[in-house]
């Protein structure tokens, strides 16, 4: 597992009751992503997933009110069902991005381990600073995460 930095890191750990395939595959497909990605009653109305270092992970977000908020991020690592990681501070390529207007630029890490229960599921936000890492965490990152955490393994149990 990672090492945190607890000024600026932020961690979502739970074991759920979902085998690592199908919370690989959740995690690895546009149709299943667009499914439960987004905190209700928020929706994924888009998703484009190229797997592999230097692809593309973008997603298009709708709020309740129906204002969209497009995200654009680059895959870092892909270990077949044991380890996800992507960031926002690059474009598809690697090629880097302005972050000034981004108040959460962060890289993400889905870490999977097999559990007697199902799941190990270990989520990292890394920030590049305190002050995006708490914007992050008062946006509502456990909350947020923990409930599309909860819908992905709600849509994960239908794949089954």
């Amino acid at each position: 597992m990672l090492p945190i930095n607890p000024d600026l890191d932020l961690v979502l750990e739970r074991v759920v009751d979902v085998p690592p395939e199908l919370v690989w595959l959740a995690w690895t497909r546009p149709e299943h992503v667009v499914k439960w990605f987004t905190p209700a009653p928020w929706q994924t109305v888009a998703c484009e997933i190229d797997l592999r270092p230097g692809g593309a992970f973008a997603t298009t977000m709708r709020s309740p009110e129906g204002q969209e908020f497009p995200n654009v991020g680059c895959y870092l690592e892909i270990v077949e069902k044991r380890r996800l990681s992507w960031t926002s501070a690059l474009d598809p390529g690697f090629r880097p991005r302005d972050v000034s207007n981004d108040p959460v630029a962060m890289t993400a890490i889905i870490e999977l381990e097999p559990h007697e229960l199902g799941t190990r599921n270990v989520a990292t936000a890394l920030h590049m600073d305190p002050a995006s890492r708490e914007r992050h965490e008062a946006m509502g990152f456990r909350e947020g995460w923990g409930k599309a955490l909860d819908q992905l393994v709600a849509h994960a149990n239908t794949l089954a």
